[in-house]
């Protein structure tokens, strides 16, 4: 068996490829070594956010289109506009609730919320705090005392406090 970046030295062979990539058996492991990362708490709260905001956008934007419509019927009874002719106020009307729906779709939020992790990774390191992923620096934002080992290493991201 040859597994990948074997190399032959000197020799002829004659070789049969059954499977590459992740099809191999290398590959068959490393798909079952791969786990899903978990959604942080502040992942799932700007989730809820940004749902909610796209919610409340969505809302305000109907209001408003029922409302234009609404000014432009009672313009068009009085006599102020033309049923026919000022029709194509209705598709601005329509472009503008669309546009309020697009524009309160939040998404720069998450890159915002990333940035803000990396400046506070860049200073914890400050605080001789080597943090290696990301999402430690919003666990760590919560945390009001840390246990730790004697070298001051902490080991896993589950701490248990015991009597």
């Amino acid at each position: 068996f040859l597994r990948a970046a074997t190399e032959v030295k000197k020799g002829t062979a004659t070789v049969i490829i059954t499977a590459t990539g992740s099809n191999s058996s290398y590959g068959e492991i490393m798909k079952m070594l791969a786990v899903e990362p978990e959604e942080t708490a502040l992942q799932a709260k700007l989730e809820r956010l940004a749902t909610l905001i796209g919610y409340v956008g969505t809302g305000v934007a109907v209001v408003l289109f029922i409302a234009l419509m609404i000014f432009w019927i009672v313009d068009c009874d009085s006599g102020q506009k033309d049923w026919g002719e000022d029709s194509d106020e209705i598709l601005e009307y329509f472009i503008v609730a669309i546009t309020i729906i697009v524009v309160a779709v939040p998404e720069g939020l998450p890159l915002a919320v990333t940035v803000a992790l990396a400046y506070s990774m860049d200073a914890m390191q400050e605080d001789n705090n080597l943090v290696k992923v990301l999402s430690a620096c919003e666990t760590m934002g919560n945390v009001t005392t840390i246990c730790s080992d004697k070298t001051g290493t902490l080991t896993t991201g589950k701490m248990t406090v015991v009597r």
